[in-house]
C-alpha cells in the first residue's frame, strides 16, 4: 500500500473572492483541508457552497485568492503557467461530466491523447491492464460518437488513468449517466483506489456516489462543516437533510 504519510493534496486557509466590495461573492472562505493519499474523497454540499471551486482550485485549473494549495510538496500558487501545465499534464488526471472526448479520434487514441502531448511513452501492461479493468478491449476503435454515456465516462476514466497521475480528480463524473452506467464508473474509482493505490477526490451531489467514497467532506457556505468517514448511501441523506433543516430553520419561534 502506498504511504499516508504525506496527503496527495492540502488546501491551507484557501480563500476565493469574486467580485469586490459589497458585491464580494465568498466562494471559499478559509478552507482547510488534507486529503489523503490511498483514498477516495467525495466533496459534497449545497449548490453554491464552493464545492466545484474546491476542486478547480485544487486541481490547478483555478487560482485562489489567497491561501495555498499543494500537490504533494508542491505549492501551486508558486508555478508559472508553464510548470501549472506540466504539474496538470503530469500529476493530475481528470475525469468530468461532460465527457471531454474528442469526436473525431478513436477511444484509444482518446486514451492515450494525454501522453502523446507529453511526448511520454505509453506503458502498453499498465494501459492493458486499465483497459480491461474496464471492459473496454472491444471497443477502442470506435469513436466516442459510436459509444454510450457510460462506455464514453468509461473511455475518460481511462483516460485520467492512462499515465499513472498522483490524484484523480472527478467534477460530477456521473452527473450525465444513468444509474447503472454511474455504478460501473464509481465502481472503477474505487478499483483505482484499491487495486492501482490511486488518489481519487470527486464533488457529487449524489449520496449514492459519495457511497463509494472512503470519506466525505461537506462544505456550506464555502466553509468545510463537517466530515464523515466509512460513509453510506443512507448516511450522507440524512446528513444533507439535517443541513437542509439548518439552513432552513426558522430565525425566531
Amino acid at each position: 500500500m502506498p504511504s499516508h504519510s504525506a496527503p496527495a493534496a492540502r488546501a491551507q486557509n484557501l480563500k476565493k473572492i469574486y467580485g469586490t466590495g459589497e458585491t464580494a461573492v465568498h466562494a471559499l472562505d478559509g478552507v482547510t483541508e488534507d486529503f489523503a493519499a490511498g483514498e477516495f474523497t467525495a466533496i459534497m454540499g449545497p449548490s453554491g457552497s464552493g464545492k466545484s471551486t474546491l476542486m478547480h482550485c485544487l486541481a490547478g485549473l483555478d487560482s485562489a485568492t489567497s491561501g495555498a494549495v499543494l500537490i504533494g510538496d508542491t505549492d501551486l500558487t508558486t508555478l508559472s503557467d508553464k510548470a501549472m501545465t506540466q504539474l496538470r499534464r503530469d500529476r493530475i488526471g481528470f475525469v468530468f461530466q461532460a465527457f471531454n472526448l474528442v469526436p473525431t479520434l478513436t477511444a484509444l487514441e482518446n486514451i492515450t491523447l494525454p501522453l502523446d502531448i507529453a511526448g511520454r511513452k505509453v506503458d502498453t501492461e499498465w494501459l492493458d491492464t486499465v483497459v480491461g479493468r474496464l471492459g473496454l478491449g472491444d471497443r477502442l476503435d470506435h469513436k466516442p460518437g459510436e459509444l454510450s454515456g457510460g462506455q464514453q465516462q468509461r473511455v475518460a476514466c481511462a483516460r485520467a488513468l492512462a499515465g499513472r497521475p498522483e490524484i484523480i480528480f472527478g467534477d460530477e463524473p456521473t452527473g450525465n449517466l444513468d444509474s447503472h452506467s454511474s455504478g460501473e464508473v464509481l465502481s472503477i474509482l474505487r478499483a483505482a483506489v484499491d487495486e492501482f493505490e490511486q488518489t481519487v477526490v470527486i464533488v457529487t451531489h449524489d449520496p449514492r456516489a459519495a457511497g463509494y467514497a472512503d470519506r466525505v467532506v461537506f462544505l456550506s457556505d464555502g466553509r468545510i462543516v463537517d466530515e464523515m468517514r466509512g460513509p453510506t448511501a443512507d448516511s450522507v441523506l440524512d446528513r444533507m437533510k439535517q443541513f437542509d433543516t439548518v439552513v432552513n430553520a426558522p430565525t425566531a419561534q
